[in-house]
């Protein structure tokens, strides 16, 4: 119960302090997404941390520029409906405003000895790591949002991933700025999203 409380306060924050986050704590809940479990053991993922400010503005405007072309050209108007209660738009501020980035890959498949090996159940294994990761934030005091840009392939060569992993998101990373705000949205109750049988 005590878990649940916790978790059940968490929120999606898109407004940072800048005060900076020690180095460890960002590294352990890397370390905790780490121990998720994952296809036949291959930990397929890799996670990107980026402080350098000169980056962190680099990557908001490249990632402004495709977010200005989805909400002008290729969202529909059904899903820019269903982002409206959340006031977003191709602005991006948090992405420089939050003291530190972390980039999440997915590795497709590896290389070894210079030979294509098969990933399994990668988008799968990446996803509990992504949840753990946002948990271990979250039980650290900070706050986070994901981001996922489309296309964002431009990552791999800004932060120097090879060509075997894709970016899955994006999460700005730091202390609530104070007097932020977070849209008050509803869960779905239980018996909405479990079934007894």
């Amino acid at each position: 119960m005590d878990f649940y409380v916790l978790m059940n306060a968490r929120r999606s924050v898109r407004a940072f302090a800048p005060d900076a986050i020690p180095d460890e704590i960002l590294e352990l809940a890397i370390r905790t997404a780490g121990t998720a479990p994952s296809g036949a053991n291959l930990q397929p993922w890799h996670f990107c941390v980026v402080t350098s400010p000169e980056v962190r503005r680099e990557l908001r405007a490249a990632v402004e520029a495709e977010e200005k072309e989805n909400y002008e050209r290729r969202f529909s108007e059904e899903m820019k409906n269903a982002l409206t209660p959340l006031q977003t738009d191709f602005s991006k501020p948090y992405l420089t405003d939050a003291p530190a980035l972390i980039v999440v890959f997915k590795e497709n498949f590896r290389v070894v000895d210079g030979i294509r090996r098969k990933n399994y159940y990668v988008n799968e294994s990446v996803g509990i790591a992504c949840g753990l990761l946002i948990t271990a934030l979250h039980q650290a005091g900070l706050a986070t949002v994901t981001h996922t840009p489309n296309p964002m392939k431009f990552l791999n060569d800004m932060l120097g991933r090879p060509a075997n992993e894709t970016p899955v998101m994006v999460l700005p990373v730091g202390y609530p700025a104070e007097g932020c705000t977070v849209p008050d949205n509803k869960r779905k109750k239980p018996a909405e999203i479990m079934t007894w049988i």
